[in-house]
Parts: C-alpha cells; structure tokens; sequence
C-alpha cells in the first residue's frame, strides 16, 4: 500500500486513525506518562483516606486544647480585673480619707497607751515627753491631712 493509499485511510476511517495514533511513540509516552500519574494520584487519595481519622483526632485535640487555653485565659483575666477593681477602690479619695481615719485613731490610742505608762510611772519623764510629742505631731499632721482633703473638690 502506497503513503497515499494509506493517508486516505487515515482520513476515512477512524478505527485506523485511531490506532495510527496510539502507535506513535510520543503518544505513547504520554499515555505512560498519564497511566503512571493516575496510579500515584489514586495511591496518595487512599494514603489520605487512611489518615482521615488521625486528622480527625488532632483537630478534637486542638478543639480541647483550644477551648481549655481560652477557659484559663478568661480566668486569668477575670481575676486580674477583680485585682483592678482591688487596686482602684485602694486608690480611691474615700479609701484614701479611711485609712488616714484609721491611721489618726491608731496614733490616738497609741497616745492615750503611752500616757497612761506615764501617770501609771512606768516611763519617765524625759522618754515620756519626747515619745509623747512625735505621737501627737503625727497625730496633728495626719488630722489636717484628712481635713485637707475632705475639704477638697474631689474628697
């Protein structure tokens, strides 16, 4: 059969087309090329498919860990806006004039302690008034403190 003959065939039949095709070496390297490709992909989906509950798992696992993170997170930082309010009601003009109030009773009572020693003559006179004076300037100086600051726009 002549290239005419046969390039004629070609053009009428497919089934010859067809296999004429399949016949030429880059054809074939490229089916190859494909025949090996679809085996790896098919390998790897069911290597996937195997690792699917493993996935899973870890994405339960980061889920607990997640939420448990959080949980003490949210704990951590409730407690220290608790310490903030703590802290802010410490710092506050109306805490502020307590404890000085707490402070003038103390030295008060720590005056009127001593005094007593005094006149019961458990201390003498020398140590009685140098002790004595420091108590009442603290005293004195604390009661006008709080007095300043009561009278002040925010006490």
């Amino acid at each position: 059969m002549s290239s005419v003959d046969e390039l004629r065939k070609l053009l009428s039949d497919k089934d010859a087309y067809h296999q004429f095709l399949l016949s030429l070496d880059q054809v074939k390297i490229q089916n190859n090329i494909r025949d090996e490709l679809c085996k790896e992909t098919l390998q790897l989906a069911r290597e996937n498919l195997e690792k699917e509950p493993r996935i899973m798992e870890l994405r339960n696992q980061c889920r607990i860990i997640r939420t448990t993170e959080l949980a003490a997170a949210q704990e951590k930082l409730n407690e220290l806006e608790k310490q903030k309010e703590e802290l802010l009601r410490s710092c506050s003009p109306a805490s502020f004039l307590q404890r000085l109030q707490e402070a003038m009773n103390k030295t008060e009572e720590e005056s009127d302690a001593f005094h007593r020693q005094f006149l019961d003559k458990e201390i003498d006179l020398g140590a009685f008034v140098q002790k004595y004076k420091k108590l009442r300037t603290t005293y004195h100086k604390r009661a006008l403190i709080h007095l300043a600051a009561k009278a002040s726009p925010t006490g």
